[in-house]
Order: C-alpha cells, then sequence, then structure tokens
C-alpha cells in the first residue's frame, strides 16, 4: 500500500504573539511526513522560535522518527543517559530526579555543544497550573540599547551545572549530589550568532555562573541586566499545556520557564533533542569547553 504523505500545503501556521510562538496545525508527527512538510515546520521553528503541535498521538519511536527529520539526536541526558531501550529519551518528570525546571534557563548550556532543537511530548497534565513560558532572545538581543548591546558582544561567560539553578532545583540532598557527581563547564560568548539564521541573540540562563574578566559582583550583575531583558514580558509567550501536545523550539534563541503552581499533582512530558552546534560569537570565536565528559 503507497503512503500519503503530507506535503507544506497542509501546514497552517498560527502566530501566538507579536515576538515568539506560533501553532502547527494540519501536520501528524507521528505519520510519514513529505521533506517539503518538515521544511515548512523547520522555517516556522526558525522565525518564531517554538511551535506547538496540538494532539498529537506518540510513543518513543515515532518521536524519534520524527525529531531525527530535523538533525542528529543527542543522548537523553548528559549526566543521567536515557532510560533503557530509550536512550534518546528524558522524562521531564514531576516525581522524578530534579526535573522541576521551574527558573529561567536554555537547556544544557554547561556544554561546549547544547541541543539545537527541543521536542517536548506532553504525557500527563495537572488539573491547573503547569504552563511553560518561553522567551526569544534574538528579539531581547534586538531590543538591548546600543551600548549594552555592544558590551554584550564582547562578554564571555562560563556556564556551570554547578551553580543557582542547581541549589534551587536539586534542593534535596541526594538529587543535588547525583548531579553534581559530573562537573560541566563551558564558556560561552555572551551574544551568539545563529548557525542558520545569522541572527544575534543572547546567550545566558540559569547555569551562566559568571563573567570572564570580571569580579564576581560585577559579573552577576551583568548577567542579571542582560537576564532582565531577555525575560521582559514583550519577549515571551506561555503555553497552557494539553494532554498529547508537542512543543518544539530553538535552543539556540531562546530560554523557557516550567511554571511550578500545581502543588503535588503530576506533570510529565517526555523530551528529545538535536544535537547543536558549537556557539559562535560576533567576533567569530566558539565556545571552549573546560570540564567534564563532552561525549554526550
Amino acid at each position: 500500500m503507497t503512503e500519503t504523505l503530507s506535503t507544506a500545503t497542509d501546514v497552517e501556521v498560527g502566530k501566538l504573539t507579536g515576538s515568539i510562538g506560533a501553532e502547527i496545525r494540519g501536520v501528524d508527527a507521528g505519520a510519514p511526513l513529505g521533506d517539503a512538510t518538515v521544511a515548512a515546520i523547520r522555517k516556522a521553528l526558525l522565525e518564531h522560535k517554538v511551535v506547538f503541535l496540538r494532539a498529537q498521538r506518540l510513543d518513543y519511536d515515532s518521536q524519534v522518527a520524527f525529531a531525527e527529520r530535523f538533525g542528529e539526536l543527542t543522548l537523553g541526558h548528559p549526566i543521567y543517559g536515557g532510560p533503557d531501550g530509550r536512550p534518546h529519551l528524558r522524562a521531564m518528570d514531576s516525581r522524578g530526579e530534579g526535573t522541576r525546571a521551574n527558573h529561567w534557563h536554555t537547556d544544557l548550556t554547561y556544554l561546549a555543544k547544547p541541543p539545537s532543537f527541543a521536542f517536548l511530548h506532553n504525557k500527563v497534565c495537572p488539573p491547573v497550573g503547569g504552563d511553560t513560558l518561553w522567551a526569544n532572545t534574538a528579539a531581547a538581543y534586538a531590543n538591548l540599547p546600543a551600548g549594552l548591546r555592544a558590551l554584550a558582544d564582547g562578554l564571555r561567560i562560563v556556564h556551570s551545572n554547578d551553580c543557582d539553578y542547581t541549589d534551587d532545583t536539586y534542593s534535596d540532598g541526594g538529587y543535588r549530589t547525583n548531579y553534581l557527581t559530573d562537573i560541566f563547564e563551558a564558556e560561552h560568548p555572551a551574544v551568539r550568532v545563529h548557525p542558520e539564521t545569522g541572527e544575534r541573540s543572547i546567550l545566558i540562563g540559569g547555569f551562566a555562573r559568571r563573567a570572564v574578566g570580571f569580579s564576581p559582583q560585577s559579573g552577576r550583575d551583568l548577567i542579571r541586566v542582560l537576564h532582565e531583558y531577555a525575560t521582559k514580558p514583550e519577549h515571551t509567550v506561555r503555553w497552557r499545556w494539553q494532554t498529547g501536545d508537542l512543543a518544539i523550539w530553538d535552543n539556540q534563541a531562546t530560554m523557557h520557564y516550567a511554571v511550578h503552581d500545581y502543588g503535588t499533582a503530576h506533570r510529565l512530558g517526555e523530551r528529545v533533542t538535536v544535537t547543536g552546534t558549537v556557539p559562535v560569537g560576533v567576533d567569530g570565536r566558539p565556545s571552549e569547553h573546560l570540564r567534564g565528559d563532552v561525549s554526550y
């Protein structure tokens, strides 16, 4: 039997805000997709930074098959790996080990090559709450005052899994000990040039530890100021999850925040990520690996 492939003309893209986010309709991510359809989704993703597809019926194999159309996949996590038989999966489980990501962050920036794209499929929604926010860090860069933008262009920031984000997220001693068995550090430009679009975006988030060449206090102040611009409401979108939703975001030009306002209710999403490239700054200088196993 010949399979019918969806075409680019089936893809409907509806903006959610003026600066970030779009909902895609007319696509079944678990079905065979033509190259033109995948190209249309990728185009929307690069333009809107995060896109959402409602009511997707995906298991591990179909989620992996869909995500692989966008590039080679990483392991589920550089510290925890992935579940047996599902090496590319990271379960974002509110009842699991340290996965309550209620801080602004870009995924895994303590690595020299953070993932490029992330695909998060919602499996369990709490009755109320549990939204996720994303921020467009390219729009934030474009809206920086000229003087601050010039400073950011030359700034380098060290990111680590041993940071304030870790202190809060892994507050239980056992979780923290496991998470910090291996310390990862990478030095990134504060402003990276997107490898596909050429856009400049702010690269900070919860793993940002210190600014190179500045005192600890001065570095924290610089990171805080850039963070405030990146997370202004005008640069954000908020998504109210439904079971089956699939969110895809450009990890090279966004930060996100999983709101923990659902008490002890269960929240579960399953994420796979596409391998990224080494970030490059405005001056052409790439990020540097400083510490940790780079086999991820």
